[in-house]
C-alpha cells in the first residue's frame, strides 16, 4: 500500500461560490441606508448588519464616517452654527501684541431652539464644553 501519495477528496463545484468569494462593493448610498436603519429607535446594529449580509464591525465603522459627515449628505453630521461677534463698549480694545495678566472680559450668548445661555466674564472651556455637549444630547 502507498502512503506516501496525499488523499484527495473530491467536492462538488457549485455554481454560487465564486460569486461566494468575490468581495461586495457598497455604494454611498446603500451604506447610508444601513447606517440610518441602525439609528431607528430600538433598532440593533447586529441584526440590521445580518440582515444586509455585512459584518457588524462594518457597519460600527460606516456609523462612524456617518457621524463625521463623510459618508454623503447625512443627516447626523455635525452642523455649523451662524456666529456673530460684537464688539462690548465696557471692554477697552487690546493695544498692541502685549497680553495682560488679567483676563479680557466678555460675554458669550448662546441661542437655540429650546435653550438660551448667557456666559459673563471670562469663561471657563471645560464648563462651557460641558454645557454644549450636554444640550447637543
Amino acid at each position: 500500500m502507498d502512503t506516501s501519495s496525499p488523499a484527495v477528496i473530491a467536492t462538488p463545484c457549485t455554481a454560487q461560490e465564486p460569486a461566494a468569494l468575490k468581495r461586495q462593493r457598497w455604494t454611498v448610498k446603500q451604506k447610508r441606508q444601513i447606517v440610518e436603519e441602525t439609528l431607528a429607535v430600538g433598532a440593533s446594529v447586529a441584526r440590521v448588519a445580518r440582515a444586509h449580509r455585512v459584518n457588524a464591525n462594518q457597519v460600527f465603522y460606516w456609523r462612524k464616517l456617518y457621524r463625521a459627515g463623510r459618508l454623503g449628505n447625512s443627516a447626523g453630521a455635525i452642523k455649523l452654527l451662524p456666529v456673530t461677534v460684537e464688539t462690548s463698549p465696557s471692554a477697552p480694545p487690546e493695544i498692541g501684541c502685549e497680553r495682560s495678566s488679567t483676563p479680557m472680559l466678555g460675554a458669550i450668548h448662546i441661542k437655540l431652539g429650546h435653550a438660551h445661555i448667557r456666559i459673563e466674564g471670562s469663561a471657563d472651556p471645560v464648563l462651557l464644553r460641558t454645557i454644549l455637549e450636554s444640550l447637543r444630547g
